[in-house]
């Protein structure tokens, strides 16, 4: 009942649980797609272009077969473009601005860029947070430690990026994905009112963080 992994030294590692996270494996190996003339890479997955085609101009690939992100949300949508595509009825393409959940407890989600991405981009920019201890539905929840920040230009003002750890993460971030859609800036949150008491008004209080340490208040 044990789990047991074998490295490549020779040395055996056994315990209670293993968790795999080397990306999904695709499950094409009974496909026999080299017959048809399809190479897929060492996981199994397929290459595509930006309407979802294979090399093979007739045949679509779609969701986790052709990596990441690999979502079930982007999946559904690669789906119905690529369908759209064989039909030929006109479409945009996946949208630039995708969130990511991570489903655990704290769930985490985050849209745009991150600091790390800035900082090497050579992009000024400023940090507003908000934790939910400071929210009133934060209190309600027991959720003290959640916390909400946006990443915005210092120059321009416009949000770049917003990340979540706490109750609700991957629904809160959705508000911040459609003014990062729009190209909206940070004051858009000062200057809007949210319902009280929930956790969307973490949005005005990192807001007001953000632009406070900029000395703009």
């Amino acid at each position: 009942g044990r789990a047991v992994a074998k490295l490549k030294s020779g040395k055996t590692i056994v315990s209670d649980m293993l968790l795999y996270a080397m990306g999904r494996i695709a499950n094409t190996d009974a496909l026999n797609l080299p017959a048809i003339g399809l190479q897929t890479d060492p996981l199994g997955q397929l290459k595509v272009n930006e309407f979802y085609q294979t090399e093979l101009p007739h045949i679509y690939a779609a969701g986790d077969v052709i990596g990441f992100p690999g979502l079930a949300s982007t999946s559904m949508e690669q789906g119905r473009l690529a369908a759209c595509h064989a039909f030929k009825v006109e479409q945009s393409t996946l949208p630039k601005v995708m969130p990511y959940g991570i489903y655990t407890i704290p769930e985490i989600s985050t849209v745009g860029k991150n600091e790390e991405e800035l900082t090497e981009q050579g992009v000024p920019y400023e940090v507003g947070r908000a934790w939910y201890r400071e929210i009133a539905r934060g209190q309600i929840y027991g959720d003290l430690e959640g916390l909400l920040k946006l990443i915005f230009h210092r120059d321009t003002m416009q949000l770049l990026g917003v990340h979540i750890i706490g109750e609700g993460a991957t629904e809160l971030i959705h508000i911040g994905q459609a003014v990062l859609t729009y190209g909206g800036q940070v004051d858009f949150f000062v200057h809007n009112v949210f319902n009280y008491p929930t956790l969307a008004e973490c949005y005005r209080t990192a807001a007001l963080d953000g632009i406070n340490r900029m000395g703009k208040l």
